[in-house]
């Protein structure tokens, strides 16, 4: 146990370290606060600003649209199904094939469907597919969180004439911290992946202004940068390397702060 501790730790450090070494020194305003110039990637200035806006855009839009797609699922089959359920465990198991699927089949899927569509790469394809990919994250995230709330709370709430949408209000209070941690693997899932927006979010050097611009993200922009036969170049994409974990970082906080918050005013 103490080896396997010290190994993921060790790998945790020497991750972040590689990117601080190689991104500390060609991180600068510029790279955060500026869109890509003419030859950026061939090492002329500009920045990666239109990546890290079109980054948050789709991992927030994915995950707010997960949110609202999984907790009636989840409560449906926690309140509404009994523990055994044929259907509760289908949709149990269902998620949990989804869960493992590779994100390039996601990207594929979203692909095939928009050119059904007639649709064009664009944001709204970008979150519609990454929702898809962190769905059944969410969703057995929050199954899980829920299934450790105590049955006899339900059941004192039934005895108290509470009906189920009420006692589902309860298990959500309860939740909260869960919930908070559901959001947070979602959006770190959505925000850090590649395959899945490749084909569907595509890229641009502009800011996306609209649901049907395409929007650029931080991963496909390292990859970009990545290879570049540029030096310059790729130091950068070690930089913008070190935004996406800055910003991972920063909603990780904030999420325990939050979780702690409300699991001190827990009934």
């Amino acid at each position: 146990m103490i080896v396997a501790s010290v190994l993921i730790v060790g790998g945790f450090f020497l991750i972040v370290g590689t990117i601080l070494i190689k991104g500390l020194p060609a991180l600068s305003l510029d790279l955060i606060t500026k869109t890509p110039g003419g030859g950026f990637y061939m090492g002329k200035e500009g920045g990666v600003l239109n990546a890290i806006v079109g980054s948050l855009y789709i991992a927030l839009g994915s995950s707010g649209l997960a949110l609202i797609l999984s907790l009636p699922i989840v409560l449906y089959i926690n309140v509404y199904l009994k523990r055994s359920s044929k259907l509760g465990s289908i949709a149990r198991l269902s998620s949990d094939v989804l869960f493992g699927i590779p994100s390039i089949v996601y990207g594929a899927f979203g692909f095939t469907v928009m050119i059904y569509f007639g649709l064009k790469t664009s944001l709204l394809g970008g979150i519609l597919t990454v929702t898809l990919l962190v769905l059944p994250i969410m969703i057995r995230t929050m199954d899980e969180v829920i299934r450790t709330i105590p049955k006899e709370l339900l059941d004192a709430s039934y005895s108290l004439g509470s009906t189920r949408l009420e006692a589902s209000k309860i298990l959500i209070r309860q939740s909260i911290p869960g919930i908070f941690t559901a959001i947070l693997l979602s959006f770190g899932r959505g925000i850090g992946d590649v395959a899945s927006v490749m084909f569907t979010a595509g890229f641009s050097d502009n800011i996306p202004t609209s649901i049907d611009s395409p929007a650029p993200t931080l991963p496909l922009a390292i990859f970009f940068q990545l290879g570049s036969p540029v030096d310059e170049v790729q130091a950068r994409a070690y930089a913008s390397a070190l935004v996406l974990t800055i910003i991972v970082l920063l909603i990780s906080i904030g999420a325990r702060t939050l979780s702690k918050r409300f699991s001190k005013n827990k009934i």
